[in-house]
């Protein structure tokens, strides 16, 4: 026994000295990285689904180019993702033309109906006893841009026909794919909040309990071993085999006829049809009339790296905005996760944040003072606002007209197209993804149906979702942001881009609401300040504030919001931030998804270094 007790002092002592949720223990790179970076010189995808990163790797190899794979990928995304994305909802982009070393970005964002006014709005809302549009039915129903977006990028970049890049999502809608974990979860909750929607949400999109034989009562038509219309069903669970076979037929009418095939066909007849008979107000002029637009990417340059990001109506530049705000501060000195750190982004994104409520719209509406939000006067001036040793409880809009100082960074493309509580956005679902190719092209896309899989209405025969992106319009009249007919709403989506010394360093994208600009600044400032490489910039814990001012219309809470920290960021942080006055609380999941694309130089070569998240079902692949 007396040999023994020295042994137990020893283990206890030894254990003692462990984290009680020990990871595993990297020979190289960060202990709470998940995984290494992937690298690659020919070519690089990632996405959230490896089977999708797989069909993009694939399209490359077959001789499409980093657009070819980035259509392939997202069209398998929407089959195999519908939890976030799909045709029925909206894309943007950036892509980086190696043989012309410019930038290039596209708006993909769809309308409100024509044919619903204001008033029409708000009566129909009286009806439901609401000031707000609703996040299902027909009302948040916007015309979906996804596809007619691919066709821009094809018809400008593409290598390869449209049919090939959807071939792949094609045949796996046809043959079926495995359900992942994570999906299949978040699929669950469909059947619960559309439930008594018309459309043919359960049809599409779940499962028999089990297969019949037509009853003497059913058409004889239908097939053997076919659900029946009356079965049990279920949502697919992870490993279930789904098929989707009405959006196959879609996805080829698309690729054999092209876009108009969707925005001026038989596509466009059905949803027209549709909706007159169950109380829509999405119609066939409305699709018709529907452009994506060519956009200048503006940036900021920060710390000798020039960031960009999309104009409005999204929200790219609420990322610039904060950058330009932590410029002042010396984090890498302060230290990563520091109080000092955190706390001087989270007033920084306070800042942002009401400029964003105030001023982020449709440009063809409302007149937005870009340059001067983007300046670096402006951003002096605000910067002041922030206490080192008090959270904010209030911030009020700044006048950026007074500072606007220097027209922000452009890429040098010409503009083309048309002329002219818990805040609602965080709940956001969206996947983004980025592609590159042995050409030295990369493409930085990000594509959603906005709130989980979207407002619940699926056309039958189609087999998608339309999104309900209409929900993120303000009612209030006096707002940029007020409901039109015609006009985008405010949109989350954003991808980003980065370039150094005049050459692209990383595509990149965190997707989830009003996570994305949070999570721009938290995995550049990961990199750029603190030295992580791209899989651990992802890898760290994140942070998010939420209960602030929102575009549309909700106020910051009277404690100035609250803080949701992941379990990584140390509890005696947690209580220095408390000390300042912020409101802090632990969450899981609301992190958003993160990938991101960078180049290196290594012995004259380029080499393309991959990473994705780890909190999702992420894969970086490259050859």
């Amino acid at each position: 026994m007396r040999g023994i007790q020295p042994l137990i002092f020893t283990l206890l002592t030894v254990g003692s000295a462990l984290p009680i949720n020990a990871q595993i223990d990297r020979i190289t790179g960060k202990n709470f990285a998940t995984r290494s970076e992937v690298l690659a010189t020919h070519g690089m995808v990632c996405t959230i689904v490896p089977a999708a990163t797989e069909v993009g790797v694939e399209i490359l190899k077959r001789g499409g180019n980093a657009v070819d794979a980035a259509i392939a990928a997202n069209a398998t995304l929407g089959l195999m993702e519908p939890v976030s994305n799909g045709i029925g909802g909206d894309l943007f982009a950036i892509v980086y033309s190696a043989k012309e070393n410019k930038l290039y970005g596209i708006n993909g964002s769809g309308r409100s109906p024509l044919g619903l006014s204001y008033d029409a709005m708000k009566s129909e809302l009286a009806k439901l006893h609401s000031e707000t549009i609703p996040p299902r039915g027909m009302l948040p129903i916007s015309v979906p841009g996804c596809v007619d977006a691919w066709a821009e990028l094809h018809k400008k970049f593409g290598k390869l026909k449209l049919i090939d890049d959807l071939a792949p999502a094609i045949r796996y809608a046809e043959e079926g794919f495995p359900v992942t974990d994570l999906i299949a979860y978040y699929w669950s909750f469909g059947p619960r909040l559309y439930k008594g929607l018309p459309g043919a949400f359960v049809e599409t999109y779940t499962l028999p309990m089990e297969t019949a034989r037509p009853r003497a009562d059913e058409s004889p038509n239908r097939r053997e071993g076919a659900p029946s219309p009356t079965a049990e069903r279920r949502t697919p669970g992870k490993g279930d085999i789904f098929k989707n076979p009405d959006l196959a037929r879609t996805l080829q009418l698309i690729g054999e006829k092209g876009r108009d095939a969707f925005y001026k066909g038989e596509i466009a007849d059905k949803i027209d049809e549709f909706m007159r008979a169950n109380g829509g107000f999405l119609r066939k002029t409305d699709i018709e009339n529907h452009t994506s637009t060519w956009v200048e990417p503006v940036s900021v340059n920060y710390r000798g790296y020039d960031i960009f990001e999309l104009p409005p109506n999204g929200q790219g530049i609420a990322t610039l905005q904060i950058l330009n705000i932590l410029e002042g501060f010396d984090l890498r000195t302060m230290g990563r996760n520091s109080p000092e750190t955190l706390h001087a982004m989270i007033e920084a994104k306070k800042i942002a944040w009401v400029d964003r409520a105030k001023f982020y719209a449709d440009p063809d509406f409302a007149k937005i003072p870009l340059a001067g939000l983007l300046s670096k006067q402006y951003a002096a001036e605000r910067r002041k606002l922030i206490d080192p040793n008090h959270a904010a409880k209030t911030v009020e809009a700044g006048n950026p007209q007074d500072g606007a100082g220097a027209l922000p960074r452009r890429s040098g493309i010409s503009a083309r197209g048309r002329a002219g509580s818990s805040s609602l956005i965080d709940d956001g679902d969206t996947i983004y993804m980025c592609t590159a190719d042995d050409e030295g092209n990369m493409v930085s896309l990000i594509q959603s149906n906005y709130r989980g899989m979207g407002s619940g209405i699926v056309v039958p025969g189609l087999g998608f979702m339309f999104q309900d992106r209409g929900e993120l319009f303000s009612m209030d009249p006096q707002h940029a942001n007020v409901y039109a007919p015609g006009k985008r709403p405010f949109h989350t989506i954003i991808p980003g881009f980065v370039m150094k010394d005049s050459k692209p360093w990383e595509a990149f994208g965190v997707m989830g609401g009003d996570m994305q600009p949070q999570g721009h600044v938290q995995v550049l400032t990961n990199q750029i300040d603190f030295g992580l490489n791209v899989q651990e910039a992802g890898d760290a814990s994140r942070w998010q504030h939420e209960g602030d001012n929102e575009p549309t219309g909700e106020k910051m809470n009277a404690s100035g919001g609250y803080v949701e920290v992941e379990s990584g960021i140390p509890s005696e942080v947690v209580r220095e931030l408390r000390k300042k006055g912020h409101d802090v609380r632990f969450d899981v999941g609301g992190y958003g998804g993160y990938q991101a694309i960078k180049v290196e130089m290594h012995d004259g070569r380029r080499v393309y270094v991959g990473a994705s998240e780890s909190r999702k079902d992420g894969m970086a692949a490259g050859y």
